[in-house]
C-alpha cells in the first residue's frame, strides 16, 4: 500500500453540538477520547453540515453534493442508492466498504454502495417523517413531549443500539484487518448518541446531574430572539412547552452531556483497538456528526436552525495524512468528505468530479485555502420557507425566501447574540453575501423545486389530513424496536 492509499475509519455520531467537547472549549463535558483524537490530529473548528437535519445531511455526506444538487430534501425523502456515492465509487474499484449502524437511507435491500451494511437504521417503512411534508401551517408535534419526559438516567433503545454498534465495530476491526486486502478498506461506524431520547446510562448521567449546570444561553423568555423562522419552528416543535422548571432543563442537559460522554466511551473502545492493532500507521480516523443540536439555547431544542450549534459539526481527523495538534479555522463542509475519502484510499477525485463542490480536507489541513463560500440549506420539518446559510469570511449570512435575513459577525460575536442584518453600516456586507448565495443557487427556484417534490410525496401518502392522523414519530426506532407515534 502506497503512502497515498490508506485505510479509513469514519465515525459519525448523531446530533452532536460541536461546542460540547473538551477540545472545543466546553468547560464541563467529559470527552477524553475526543480530546485525545483532536490532539493526535487536526480539528476543523469551522465545519458545517449540508443540512441541519438527519436525512438530507446524510445523503449529502454520502454523495458529496449540496442538498439542492441531489434533491433529497427532508426526513421523508431519503437517499435510495440511485445516485453514485463515495461508497459506490470505492466498491466499484475493488475496495471493501462496510457500514455498521445508522444510515437513515430509504430502505434495506437497496444498493447504497456498501459491500455490507450491518444493523442499519433506515427511515421507518421507507417513508420516514411524513409530517415534515406539511410546509403550510405545520401542525404541532405530538412527540415533542418526549424531549423532556424521557430525559433522565437509564437505558433506551438508542443506548442499547449504540452498544451493539460499538461491539460490532470492534469485532470487524479485529477480524477483518487480519486478512490481506489488495486495496484499502473503509469502515463507516455510525452511532445515534447524543440524539434524543435524552436517556443516558447512569454512570454518565450523574456525572452532570450532581453538578451545577448553567441555563442555556438566551434561555429566559425575554432574552429569546424573535424571528418568524424561529417562531415557526418553536410553534411546530414545541419542545420547550414541556420544560416547566429549571429542574427539567437540568435533567435534559444532564442527559445530553451524559450521552456525549457515552459516545466518547465508545469512541475510546474503538480507538483502543486501533492502537492495539497499530492501524493508525496506515489508516486515517475521521470523526464527525450529521449536525448539531440547539440544546435549549434561545429556547430551542433539537435541530433545524442555522446557528453554529446546529449547522456546525465537530470534525476531527487523525492519521498519517493529517498534521498533529493542528486547529484549522478555515470553513469546511461535509461535501468535502467525498474527495477526502476517495483520495486517501488512492482513487483520483478528478476522475469522479461531476459537479462536486468539495475539496480534500488533507489539502486544507496542510494549508490549502480554496476560494469558496460554505453552504447549508434547510427545506424540512417545521419550516414554512427555505433557509440558506453561507459563510463569507467572518460573516454568517442566513437567507430566507419569505422572511428577513440574518447576519452575524462570528469574529466579534461567536455566540451569535446580535443579528446585524438591520445595521445600516453593513448594507454592503449584506448585499455582498446575498450575491455570493445567488452565485451558488437561485433561492426561490430551489424552494419551489423542494415544495413541488414535497407536495407530490404528500399526495402519494394520502394528503395533509392522512399524514397528520398518522402521528408524530418523534425519532426513528432503532432496529428491532417498534415505532411510537404520538
Amino acid at each position: 500500500m502506497s503512502v497515498s492509499a490508506r485505510n479509513a475509519i469514519i465515525i459519525m455520531s448523531d446530533e452532536h453540538n460541536p461546542k460540547v467537547m473538551g477540545c472545543s472549549g466546553h468547560p464541563l463535558v467529559f470527552t477524553p477520547h475526543l480530546d485525545a483524537l483532536a490532539a493526535r490530529g487536526t480539528r476543523f473548528a469551522s465545519a458545517y453540515t449540508a443540512s441541519p437535519v438527519c436525512v438530507p445531511a446524510r445523503a449529502a455526506f454520502a454523495l458529496g453534493k449540496y442538498v439542492h444538487q441531489i434533491g433529497f430534501w427532508d426526513n421523508a425523502d431519503a437517499y435510495d442508492g440511485s445516485t453514485p456515492s463515495w461508497h459506490h465509487a470505492l466498491r466499484e474499484r475493488g475496495h471493501e466498504v462496510v457500514s455498521i449502524g445508522k444510515l437513515h437511507f430509504r430502505a434495506s435491500g437497496e444498493d447504497h454502495g456498501f459491500s455490507e451494511e450491518q444493523v442499519p437504521m433506515h427511515i421507518l417503512e421507507g417513508k420516514g417523517d411524513l409530517l415534515g411534508l406539511v410546509r403550510e401551517r405545520p401542525p404541532r408535534r405530538g412527540g415533542a413531549r418526549k424531549m423532556a419526559a424521557l430525559a433522565g438516567p437509564g437505558e433506551s433503545s438508542y443506548t442499547l443500539y449504540d452498544r451493539e454498534i460499538c461491539s460490532r465495530a470492534q469485532i470487524w476491526l479485529r477480524e477483518h484487518t487480519r486478512k490481506s486486502h489488495d486495496k484499502p478498506w473503509v469502515l463507516f461506524v455510525s452511532f445515534v448518541a447524543p440524539h434524543f431520547p435524552l436517556t443516558a446510562p447512569p454512570e454518565h448521567y450523574y456525572r452532570y446531574f450532581d453538578r451545577e449546570l448553567p441555563l442555556p444561553k438566551l434561555y429566559a423568555r425575554e432574552e429569546r430572539p424573535r424571528h418568524p423562522y424561529l417562531d415557526d419552528y418553536r410553534d411546530c416543535f414545541c419542545y420547550d412547552d414541556y420544560f416547566t422548571s429549571a429542574a427539567d432543563v437540568h435533567r435534559a442537559l444532564s442527559g445530553y452531556f451524559g450521552l456525549v460522554s457515552f459516545f466518547d466511551e465508545h469512541l475510546g473502545k474503538i480507538l483502543a483497538v486501533v492502537d492495539d492493532l497499530g492501524l493508525l500507521d496506515d489508516a486515517n480516523v475521521i470523526y464527525t456528526s450529521d449536525h448539531g443540536d440547539n440544546l435549549g439555547a434561545r429556547g430551542l431544542w433539537g435541530k433545524s436552525t442555522m446557528y453554529e450549534e446546529i449547522a456546525g459539526v465537530p470534525l476531527l481527523c487523525a492519521g498519517p495524512d493529517f498534521p498533529v495538534g493542528r486547529v484549522v479555522d478555515v470553513p469546511v463542509s461535509h461535501v468535502d468528505m467525498f474527495p477526502t475519502i476517495v483520495e486517501t484510499a488512492g482513487v483520483s477525485f478528478a476522475s469522479l468530479r461531476n459537479g462536486h463542490p468539495g475539496h480534500s480536507l488533507v489539502d486544507i489541513a496542510q494549508g490549502a485555502r480554496p476560494e469558496r463560500v460554505i453552504l447549508s440549506e434547510y427545506h424540512g420539518m417545521g419550516s414554512r420557507t427555505a433557509a440558506y446559510m453561507i459563510r463569507v469570511g467572518r460573516y454568517k449570512y442566513v437567507h430566507y425566501v419569505d422572511y428577513a435575513p440574518q447576519l452575524f459577525d462570528l469574529a466579534q460575536d461567536p455566540d451569535e447574540l446580535h443579528d446585524l442584518a438591520a445595521d445600516p453600516d453593513l448594507t454592503s456586507v449584506l448585499t455582498g453575501c446575498r450575491r455570493h448565495l445567488e452565485s451558488l443557487l437561485d433561492p426561490v427556484d430551489v424552494d419551489r423545486k423542494a415544495r413541488a417534490r414535497q407536495a407530490r410525496l404528500l399526495e402519494e401518502n394520502g394528503g395533509r389530513e392522512a399524514v397528520i392522523a398518522r402521528g408524530d414519530l418523534g425519532f426513528t426506532p432503532a432496529p428491532g424496536f417498534a415505532a411510537d407515534f404520538q
